[in-house]
């Protein structure tokens, strides 16, 4: 018999991946409590008996997006070779998302760090600290390969992690916002030029 802490958790996890796509869609202001009882055909008392809010949703449903963009990159890099390889692997697995709409409703970073930014701190914090995590990463990557003697020495980490985040997220933006994804294209291909430029 399945105790009432998993059902409990199941419930939640439920609840997660149904509204998944609309909060990541509607954003967190757009997203009423019925569009959440509509996609889970739950009451508001099953809501609200698993969740303390609707930000505690959009809290759990962020992370839920975020960590199913970082499986997707971590499943790609585990199949390429070198530092650079994985590096482009963030330029290609991005292409993809875009393509595709995945996560539903796009990129959950730009999505909430946009809204977020004025209206909803909590939210703001779990964006900053996606991108924090993604630059350290992407730094992590830098300096291996500079010691792999893959790149060249010299090179600020920091900055060539910002500047392929900001050219990503900036893409994703540019592409959607003009129903373009060659646009998008275009500025992994100016990634592929940077990381070319500090290959040995």
């Amino acid at each position: 018999m399945e105790s009432a802490s998993s059902k409990a958790e199941r419930t939640r996890r439920y609840i997660i991946e149904k509204t998944a796509g609309v909060f990541n869609t509607k954003g967190f202001a757009g997203t009423s409590l019925s569009d959440i009882t509509e996609a889970t055909g739950l009451t508001k008392g099953s809501i609200y008996g698993n969740f303390e809010s609707k930000e505690a949703v959009a809290v759990a449903v962020f992370d839920h997006n975020h960590a199913q963009v970082v499986k997707e990159v971590t499943r790609q890099m585990e199949k390429a070779a070198g530092y650079y390889e994985k590096l482009m692997v963030y330029a290609q697995t991005y292409s993809r998302f875009v393509r595709n709409n995945y996560p539903e409703g796009g990129c959950p970073i730009l999505n909430t760090a946009v809204e977020a930014d004025d209206t909803n701190g909590l939210l703001k914090q779990r964006a900053a600290a996606a991108v924090l995590g993604w630059k350290k990463n992407i730094e992590l990557l830098i300096r291996g390969g500079v010691t792999a003697g893959e790149f060249k020495q010299g090179i600020d980490a920091a900055q060539l992690a910002l500047s392929i985040i900001a050219l990503i997220e900036g893409g994703i933006m540019i592409a959607r916002v003009t129903d373009s994804p060659r646009h998008l294209h275009k500025v992994l291909k100016t990634v592929e030029w940077i990381l070319n430029g500090i290959r040995l």
